[in-house]
């Protein structure tokens, strides 16, 4: 737990000293902000900071925080120091100037911000992307809550076929539609605080069970290869395997699975995301001060990596206890053991999902199953019923503002009006469209919703470089060059990573790789180094613009 521990001080305390020192490398001042300038009623509304730091935290707190550390557990202790530190000077410091810049440059939108600080070029594939990739949120964000509504909290199948999945998803999509077409204060700026309430309970339910309980947690220095005992079984076909009964060797996985890049894309939201400076650039037309920034837009990620470092400290509890426990046994994916009335139920209609060993029943499950076990450990039937309504909260609270954030790109870039309701219509119902064409395809192909979120996972750190480039660019601009090495350390990394990850295997596929490691690592260090390069070109050129 040591570990652990530590994490949360270099997240806690890392957080309160580089905050305040993003916050004076900005300079937030007490000039009039984009929410009274320009004020309209629908997207540029003044809302009190607490408002605005709860509808920020539900806008970036989407799955990412609870399934991406849920998976990246499995690298082992190093993850507790990781999500911090990467927060911290990462993920917060994104955020926060992100958010700030657009404030101060009238609350625009991420594809004028990126227009404003590189060139048309970089302007029009950064708007395709972008679109591309808030409509991936949207469907991502109605198939994830409502698998876990309708298997974890309703106990119906949600599978394809089941009418019950359908009915969920129609009520999120529903909402999704008024949400993205409302003025922000009428539904969002009103629901958001009884979401964030939820969301909180669930974080620090979690976190107090840690303690309470006295979750066993692995420490970096303890050995990562321990594992207590093994059950041998037979699978549904009657074929032998091997399960972890408690334990997980946490050190054969992380040597394995390359740590750099996959950790890093896994648990994307925990450290940093490309996504959220298009939610930032939402609240930047609602703040009432600049002031109120660090707290709107740097803290709240801070928040953010303290929901991923929970989850992941839940999860590897829950391995380290095994099924026999009440926790999970591990065999490259999670198996839990069912109970006596489980059994009774399922007993006639366990499938290829299942694991027998003697009279014991082990069923295969995913990341989504893994919420429901993590919160009824820690919190025990009703409030792991509570902690679980937030876990579906989370990403329909980021999938509503991805719609938004969609239609209001859309509406600057083809400089489509959008003053009345029949106009937020119009614009919105082709891409709801397209989302369920996506959602029905990705729920109907077995492989379809894999596929979706392994790209969405890179595509979320990609948007992140162009975001980076454009904060060195206006630190260029604005005669604060000295600290350009801010934005460019993270920048560099994710540039390494993400270029690695996506060369290495592009059809990010079991087996689909087209080159080796090395390979994938020799062209990712070109790539970051002309990437730097032209962030550096492209600040200066913009500095000179400033000063002619």
């Amino acid at each position: 737990m040591a570990t652990f521990l530590i994490g949360l001080v270099i997240l806690i305390c890392g957080g309160a000293l580089y905050g305040k020192f993003c916050e004076n490398i900005f300079g937030p001042d007490d000039r009039e902000t984009p929410a009274y300038s320009r004020q309209d009623g629908v997207d540029y509304v003044p809302m009190k900071t607490w408002r605005n730091s709860l509808i920020n935290l539900l806008n970036i707190a989407g799955t990412g925080p609870i399934m991406g550390p849920i998976q990246g557990i499995l690298f082992g202790p190093a993850a507790f120091l990781a999500i911090p530190i990467g927060n911290v000077i990462g993920g917060s410091m994104h955020d926060y100037f992100s958010g700030m810049i657009c404030t101060r440059d009238g609350g625009t939108q991420m594809p004028d911000f990126v227009k404003d600080y590189t060139n048309r070029t970089v302007y029009v594939l950064y708007d395709v992307f972008i679109c591309l990739l808030l409509l991936l949120v949207g469907a991502v964000f109605i198939y994830t809550p409502g698998d876990i509504a309708t298997t974890q909290i309703f106990k119906w199948s949600g599978a394809a076929t089941d009418p019950t999945t359908w009915i969920v998803y129609i009520v999120i999509f529903a909402y999704y539609f008024l949400a993205t077409c409302l003025p922000i204060d009428k539904l969002i700026g009103r629901v958001y605080p009884i979401f964030g309430i939820i969301l909180v309970f669930s974080a620090l339910g979690i976190f107090v069970a840690i303690f309470a309980h006295q979750y066993p947690l692995t420490n970096i220095w303890d050995n990562w290869n321990t594992v207590s005992s093994t059950i041998q079984g037979v699978d549904a076909t009657g074929a032998a395997v091997t399960i972890n009964a408690s334990g997980f060797d946490y050190g054969t996985y992380f040597n394995a699975s390359h740590f750099i890049p996959v950790f890093f894309l896994t648990v994307a939201c925990g450290i940093l995301s490309g996504f959220h400076s298009t939610q930032t650039a939402l609240v930047s037309r609602t703040i009432e001060s600049e002031k109120n920034g660090r707290m709107c837009f740097y803290n709240m990620m801070i928040v953010e990596g303290f929901i991923a470092m929970c989850w992941a400290a839940g999860t590897m509890a829950m391995i380290n206890l095994g099924a026999a426990n009440g926790g999970l046994s591990m065999m490259g994916n999670s198996y839990l053991q069912l109970t006596t009335a489980e059994k009774a139920l399922t007993n006639g209609a366990l499938n290829a999902s299942y694991i027998q060993a003697g009279d014991q029943f082990f069923h295969q499950i995913g990341a989504a199953a893994v919420t429901g076990v993590v919160c009824r450990d820690a919190l025990g039937s009703i409030g792991g019923t509570i902690a679980l309504i937030g876990v579906v909260v989370l990403p329909i609270t980021s999938g509503d503002t991805a719609l938004r954030a969609l239609r209001l790109t859309l509406a600057d870039s083809l400089h489509i009006r959008q003053e009345n309701n029949k106009q937020r219509i119009a614009l919105a119902a082709p891409v709801f469209a397209l989302v369920f064409v996506i959602l029905l395809w990705a729920k109907r192909d077995a492989e379809g919703f894999s596929r979706l979120w392994r790209y969405f996972a890179w595509s979320n750190q990609m948007i992140s470089l162009f975001a980076l480039a454009c904060i060195a660019a206006w630190m260029f601009k604005s005669g604060k060059s000295k600290f350009v090495w801010v934005p460019l350390i993270p920048a560099a990394f994710y540039a390494f990573a993400t270029c690695s990850f996506i060369v290495h295997n592009p059809k990010q596929l079991p087996g689909a790789s087209v080159m080796s490691w090395t390979a994938a690592y020799i062209i990712a260090a070109v790539f970051t180094i002309c990437y730097l390069a032209l962030c550096v070109v492209n600040g200066r050129k913009k500095a000179a613009q400033a000063k002619a």
